[in-house]
């Protein structure tokens, strides 16, 4: 039987995770000489590339001195939890991967916790200890704090640190010392993850992820806790309710390299993670067990949903036009066919067939579904953000969030105050590298909108991160967007010489050119009403032409605001519509009479 390790990767966005990973792939000659590969393996999403983020899990395995490796690279960000925690599930230890110079960060903290709490053995790895200013030592204490502060036992305590650059291509035991390959790193996890326990008995394996092929149908992916399983074997599907459904194998598949390898005759062991064909009506946490004495294991629990956004049908002016899936039957579809793979979203109907409410973990886990979306084809509109609150012994909770900002020191003060304003505690505050470390409890709802406040005060220079901390008593009121918008009267184009002459009321999110609809939100007011406004109106002609009266318009180039923006600038009148070509602002109500009866009922 073949030797194995699990091993998951934790890290921060960008210190360098996925290039380790296509360093290992190259170091086990995985790739013929003239097979062209590119950089960043696992980032196959189109999403995943340009962010630098790791939204999806995904496997891969090498083999090293007759040793299978199987690595499993988990998302670096709390907002996906859900798949985190799953992920974690089907390793023995993990590699956690540290920016020699930036240290352990709130997001790493966050996996590392999950990690921990499941007995995982870490190897830590300090990656980037070629760029200057680094600080390797200090590094390593962060670390060894951080675990401490976790509750870590001695066994976890005690673990190897590898130095080395991922970009350069190796790791050693010394900074100072590189090497010249990373084959130091695969001989530590050989001598320090444990091998995954041989469990005798009847078949028992989770379901942690799901695959989809548009050939095969849905494909289970686990790994065998007990037992083994083979071709055509009948097993039984153990669901969340205790219930059983019988089924059996149809095709069985391992990793291998980058892709899934058929296995025809022999059996999957325990400690093996494998995918699975012939089950249909399975769904993530279920268990694959025996056929006569079916047992299931622990499901997965998963953290709950922190934050809602209402999705509804595309109904401005422009409906249709750059959309391909438009209806409220290919909305809901969708979104239901996304919490089959995303634990952490749920989907609840409206008491309108058109309107659905989605629950995410936060702002990033729902931009990441609308952005998959409209690059689908898909054409909707966006409610504002909303989030969830919970009743205590009749006080009304709401969910807190640890916010750590890093910032240069003469930006400080400022940035304490924006947070502050919007129930922000503060809970730590120490200075690391001519930088700033800020900590927060703030409210969750405290955070919708503060990300383009904080980069303004500091010229760009602040990095945030937050994660979930708990629920606590509700923090009162806090002060929202207070300027009103610019709004635009009629259905058309917009005009140079019109947005020229209207510079003064604002500043606006759309260029000379654009098409515009009535009741499109197009600016922000410099004051705290909304106003409407022609930017499609034209300069009258005369017949008369006097030298110098002809003045040259200069106008500021307008705001783009990002999906996220748009999400946070929001109020509650207004709706997002996004299409696959544009994102535009709106209010719910497009005609003013409508707006104006509707502000006297309130």
């Amino acid at each position: 039987m073949q030797e194995l390790r699990n091993i998951a990767i934790i890290a921060h966005v960008d210190h360098g995770k996925t290039t380790l990973v296509d360093r290992i792939l190259h170091q086990v000659n995985m790739f013929r000489d003239n097979q062209e590969v590119g950089e960043l393996i696992l980032d196959s999403n189109d999403l995943e590339r340009e962010r630098g983020i790791t939204i999806l899990s995904k496997n891969v395995s090498v083999r090293y001195k007759d040793v299978k490796i199987n690595i499993i690279d988990t998302p670096g960000h709390s907002d996906f939890g859900g798949e985190v925690e799953r992920v974690l599930n089907m390793a023995d230890g993990v590699l956690l991967l540290v920016d020699a110079f930036e240290g352990p960060m709130p997001q790493t903290r966050f996996v590392l916790q999950k990690a921990i709490e499941l007995g995982l053995k870490p190897v830590v790895i300090i990656n980037k200890v070629d760029k200057p200013n680094c600080t390797p030592e200090e590094v390593y204490e962060d670390v060894f704090d951080l675990m401490f502060s976790l509750n870590a036992t001695e066994n976890q305590l005690d673990f190897p640190v590898v130095y080395g650059s991922s970009k350069d291509g190796w790791m050693s035991d010394d900074w100072k010392k590189p090497a010249t390959d990373v084959s130091y790193l695969l001989d530590i996890i050989l001598d320090h993850i444990p091998a995954p326990e041989m469990k005798e008995g009847t078949l028992q394996m989770q379901v942690t992820s799901l695959d989809y092929s548009s050939y095969l149908g849905r494909i289970a992916v686990g790994r065998v806790s007990r037992g083994s399983i083979e071709m055509n074997q009948k097993i039984s599907v153990v669901k969340k309710d205790g219930s059983t459904q019988k089924s059996e194998v149809k095709e069985l598949f391992r990793f291998e390299g980058l892709s899934k390898e058929k296995v025809k005759r022999e059996k999957i062991y325990a400690g093996e993670i494998c995918a699975v064909l012939g089950p249909s009506n399975f769904e993530i946490g279920d268990t694959f067990a025996d056929f006569e004495n079916p047992e299931g294991l622990k499901t997965i629990k998963v953290d709950e949903p922190t934050m809602s956004m209402l999705f509804t049908i595309n109904t401005s002016p422009f409906f249709g036009k750059e959309g391909k899936y438009v209806t409220s039957r290919h909305l809901r579809d969708r979104l239901y066919k996304e919490i089959e793979k995303n634990l952490a979203l749920r989907v609840e109907d409206t008491d309108s067939a058109d309107k659905f409410l989605v629950y995410g973990r936060g702002i990033l886990h729902l931009s990441i579904l609308i952005e998959t979306m409209r690059r689908e084809g898909f054409e909707f509109q966006l409610g504002q953000p909303q989030v969830l609150t919970k009743k205590v012994n009749g006080v009304i909770h709401e969910p807190v969030e640890l916010l750590t900002i890093q910032v240069p020191e003469i930006f400080s003060g400022k940035v304490i105050e924006i947070v502050t304003k919007r129930k922000g505690e503060i809970v730590n505050m120490e200075n690391k590298n001519d930088r700033m470390h800020l900590e927060f409890s703030i409210p969750a709802r405290g955070l919708i909108g503060m990300a383009n406040s904080i980069l303004t005060v500091s010229e760009g220079e602040a990095v945030t991160a937050h994660r979930f901390k708990a629920y606590e008593p509700w923090k009162g009121n806090i002060e929202t967007r207070k300027k009103g918008s610019l709004i635009t009267m009629h259905t058309g184009t917009s005009i140079p010489y019109a947005i020229d002459k209207l510079q003064d009321r604002g500043r606006f999110f759309v260029d000379p050119g654009e098409e515009v609809y009535a009741g499109q939100v197009i600016g922000e007011n410099t004051r705290d009403d909304d106003i409407l406004v022609n930017i499609t109106k034209t300069k009258k002609q005369s017949n008369v032409r006097a030298s110098g009266t002809d003045d040259k318009s200069s106008i500021a180039p307008a705001i783009k605001f990002s999906l996220e923006q748009c999400m946070e600038y929001i109020k509650k009148d207004e709706y997002i519509e996004v299409t696959p070509k544009s994102i535009r602002l709106r209010k719910i109500l497009l005609d003013e009479h409508e707006r104006k009866r509707s502000e006297r009922k309130d």
